[in-house]
């Protein structure tokens, strides 16, 4: 596990205490470029907001994600899975570089590994995922590609609880978009991204102020 603060040095930084109420406080897990943890972060302009991104975890060195989060100030690690012996303990290294920044939210966004026994230990019923399209349909890394080949007419973005399956978790929010004549892979996804932007923002921000309830498929926003 590498802790990369903003200035790129390799000792850890863990988080300052009361920097951030626990409530709010938020992790991203990205692979990619980082366009959703950039909305994340954009939505901290609102005070009334409630959720703050403490910590951004990748299993890329090279993701453009971890930019984004060093641009803003916000500190990050790289939990590369060749740092491990195999997948189990790379899960449980991505358990621990999480559990630094003490989260009371996951957010995969952008993620391509699937989280393990040990992540889902510690953070189990608080890990949200974005997918494109709208779950159970499509599930997996074409989601996208996947609906077009189908022939659709309708598809669109879910957030959902992360379980051990692949993208098989309990739904939280779902939003539609429309399959204009002539789209093509880009074309769509695009116009989904978009609104799975939107949908997370939305998602993250009322679990951060509202807390998030787990039971069984049944997801409310709420205290238990």
């Amino acid at each position: 596990m590498r802790l990369v603060p903003s200035d790129a040095a390799s000792s850890p930084v863990p988080p300052r205490p009361g920097t951030a109420p626990r409530s709010s406080r938020v992790v991203v897990l990205v692979s990619g470029g980082g366009s959703n943890l950039a909305a994340l972060l954009a939505a901290h302009d609102d005070p009334a907001y409630g959720a703050r991104v403490v910590g951004v975890v990748s299993d890329r060195p090279d993701a453009g994600g971890l930019r984004v989060a060093q641009e803003a100030g916000v500190a990050t690690a790289v939990v590369a899975p060749g740092d491990f012996p195999d997948r189990a303990a790379w899960d449980a290294g991505l358990a621990q570089a999480v559990r630094v920044f003490d989260p009371a939210l996951v957010v995969s966004a952008g993620f391509m590994r699937i989280v393990g026994s040990a992540f889902l230990a510690s953070f189990a019923g608080r890990t949200l995922n974005t997918h494109p399209a709208l779950l159970p349909a499509f599930p997996g890394a074409h989601a996208v590609r996947d609906a077009l080949a189908h022939g659709v007419k309708v598809t669109g973005c879910t957030v959902h609880v992360v379980d051990a399956g692949v993208d098989t978790g309990p739904i939280v929010a779902q939003r539609a978009v429309e399959v204009l004549p002539g789209d093509d892979e880009a074309t769509l996804h695009e116009r989904i991204k978009e609104v799975e932007r939107a949908l997370l923002v939305d998602v993250v921000g009322r679990a951060a102020r509202e807390g998030l309830v787990v039971r069984g498929r049944d997801v409310t926003f709420g205290r238990r």
